[in-house]
């Protein structure tokens, strides 16, 4: 299926009369490479940070076999760079928690159980807990990897009792490192993070706007896309800045900044409309956005009337001015807001208990937040089991058959078998196939870099610190790309620990690497997500109950308050965040390669009605006042 569902009858891949379909895996689109993320510096940078002081620490005090440790607490520097400073204080304690618990269970087991099956069997059921609360959570990339990583090789490590609490301070010390590289920025920017989001936000409205106006008024097959783009980062920016703190006027007047822009990139969801025209009256085209067009020699009377395509044009470039604006740290922009959209923030915020927060929006009530959102998504017949018995099942299988085949590091079968789970069997293929090359290619960096190493434990240091920056600076462009440097890391953390041949070495990491992809994916093939397909019925259902709300406000006519917009804005964010779910709801059950043939037909009516409410919904906040 492709990114928008379109009313065709059957599906392409459903045979005549049959009830399930099958789907072919890509090849070439898993090793396209992608632009990279803007941040991927940041993360990058922490983690070398992270890793370097303890490192060099260990290297001069001559115990660099203690290095596994402090990687694990070091490596939590890589999560939560998208979320604002206070919660990712949190978030980071967190995860440094659990690295800290996974490590100290790995290494309880290896200093108890003599078995290696049954090492590998605990260490696939933490590989299985990683995937499911990582999903559950949310917590964006690395996800579950360098956890599993990290817990699957500790348990392989030669343990007594007694020096596990030596080796779990060491994480903890690390991993209190690592939270003060992630915090430091805040000294510099602190709106860093929330400014990052908006600026994408308003990158993704221009691009609507520009092209709904090289469409002329039709329906390419771009501006569907465009749209859920659109929404789906305006949603996301909101819910970050929800995590912003406004204890005090200072901070609540700069969030405020930042909500009068994101509310303008949302404006651009109600349709090349009203909203232009009220912004363009308000606030003449900036000629530093305006990009440069060929002169028009066209006499006056073969102008087109039609004025709307070129003030969309004018609000694009607006948008992406300040897009750029907010990038590079320069004070925030004045923004021109309809009467509706000021009623709406200050309703909203009277509403919040405390003290007065003008300008401030607050998600709309009814919907689970933190701890209890999670143990929602953890609800017998969550979708996310099923992939949590993938993830135990062919991580259990591919330790054993690396067992069978006599290589001496059946943990980074497990880790293979681990990555490559993902939402589906497509996406699955696809991170077995990367995961492959990247390895091949990973190894035959480690082979070329053998010269280096012999150096010396500061050159090793330094080659390791130089994969971590190259992996970051790879894995958005593509995973196989980032796991070409990902693999001599690990080999690298090996021979601190116990150094090995390297032609064993190299033996063993490719082997266990074909065998974990091969393990992983046919059990991925044959433990279906057969709930993924529920998914999509309970997402329609929830955006069937918020279009109703929406038409209901839009047939009472115009927002003549306070509390009237802030109902509207309500009804704005539920039936956005609807749709939003139900087209990721759709993208992973469309993955899977034995399902039931989804609704396509209910699926396009759904999203189109939705995304004409939520237009409706935008165009009435953002209607110039009579």
């Amino acid at each position: 299926m492709g990114k928008h569902a379109k009313p065709s009858g059957k599906s392409a891949y459903e045979a005549p009369g049959s009830m399930v379909r099958a789907r072919p895996l890509p090849v070439r689109s898993a090793v396209r490479l992608r632009r990279p993320v803007d941040i991927w510096h940041k993360p990058a940078l922490s983690a070398v940070a992270a890793l370097a002081i303890p490192d060099l620490t260990l290297w001069a005090l001559g115990r660099l076999d203690l290095i596994l440790y402090t990687s694990a607490g070091a490596m939590c520097a890589l999560y939560a760079h998208g979320l604002p400073y206070a919660a990712r204080a949190r978030t980071l304690a967190w995860v440094v928690l659990g690295m800290v618990a996974s490590l100290g269970i790995a290494l309880t087991a290896a200093s108890l159980i003599t078995s290696t099956a049954l090492l590998v069997m605990c260490a696939s059921l933490v590989a299985a807990v990683h995937k499911v609360v990582c999903e559950a959570t949310r917590i964006g990339p690395p996800g579950n990897i360098i956890l599993t990583f990290i817990a699957a090789s500790a348990f392989f490590v030669p343990q007594h009792p007694g020096q596990v609490p030596l080796h779990m301070a060491l994480a903890l010390g690390a991993g209190v490192l690592a939270w003060v590289a992630c915090m430091a920025p805040a000294l510099i920017r602190p709106q860093g993070p929330e400014r990052i989001v908006v600026a994408r936000a308003l990158e993704a409205a221009a691009g609507l706007l520009r092209t709904e106006a090289d469409s002329g008024g039709g329906q390419p097959a771009g501006v569907p896309h465009a749209r859920h783009a659109t929404a789906a980062s305006v949603n996301a920016a909101w819910h970050t800045l929800f995590l912003v703190p406004v204890r005090t006027p200072a901070r609540a007047a700069a969030r405020a900044g930042l909500e009068r822009l994101l509310v303008r990139a949302e404006s651009a969801l109600g349709d090349t409309g009203p909203a232009i025209e009220a912004s363009a009256e308000a606030e003449p085209r900036d000629p530093r956005f305006a990009k440069a067009q060929p002169r028009d020699t066209r006499p006056a009377k073969a102008q087109p009337r039609d004025t709307r395509p070129a003030k969309a044009e004018a609000e694009a470039d607006r948008l992406g001015g300040w897009a750029r604006e907010l990038r590079s740290g320069r004070a925030l922009p004045e923004v021109a807001l309809s009467a509706a959209q000021a009623e709406e923030l200050a309703g909203v915020a009277a509403e919040e208990p405390g003290p007065p927060r003008p300008g401030s929006r607050w998600p709309a009530p009814g919907h689970p937040r933190g701890v209890r959102a999670v143990l929602a998504r953890l609800a017998p017949g969550s979708p996310l089991l099923p992939i949590g018995a993938r993830v135990a099942a062919g991580c259990v299988l591919a330790g054993w058959a690396s067992m069978a085949v006599g290589v001496g590091h059946p943990y980074w079968a497990v880790v293979t078998a681990a990555s490559v789970y993902q939402a589906n069997t497509t996406l699955s293929w696809q991170r077995a196939l990367q995961r492959t090359l990247g390895n091949l290619l990973g190894l035959l960096l480690y082979t070329a870099l053998l010269p280096l190493m012999h150096l010396g434990p500061l050159a090793m240091i330094a080659l390791a610190l130089a994969c971590q920056l190259g992996a970051e600076a790879g894995i958005t462009r593509n995973y196989w790309l980032g796991s070409v440097c990902v693999t001599p890391m690990a080999l690298l953390l090996t021979e601190f620990g116990s150094p090995v041949p390297a032609t064993t070495l190299i033996a063993d990491r490719w082997i266990d690497t074909v065998v974990g992809a091969a393990v992983g994916l046919a059990c991925c093939v044959l433990v279906t997500n057969r709930r993924a397909a529920d998914r999509i019925e309970v997402a329609l259902g929830q955006v069937a109950a918020a279009e109703a709300v929406a038409c209901g406000l839009l047939a009472a006519g115009p927002a003549t308050g306070a509390d009237e917009a802030r109902d509207i804005g309500w009804a704005r964010d539920r039936l956005a965040g609807c749709l939003v779910e139900l087209r990721e709801a759709v993208e992973v059950a469309a993955g899977e390669w034995w399902q039931r043939a989804l609704p396509e037909e209910r699926i396009a009516h759904a999203e189109q009605r939705g995304h004409r409410a939520l237009a409706g919904l935008v165009r009435r906040l953002s209607a110039p006042a009579a």
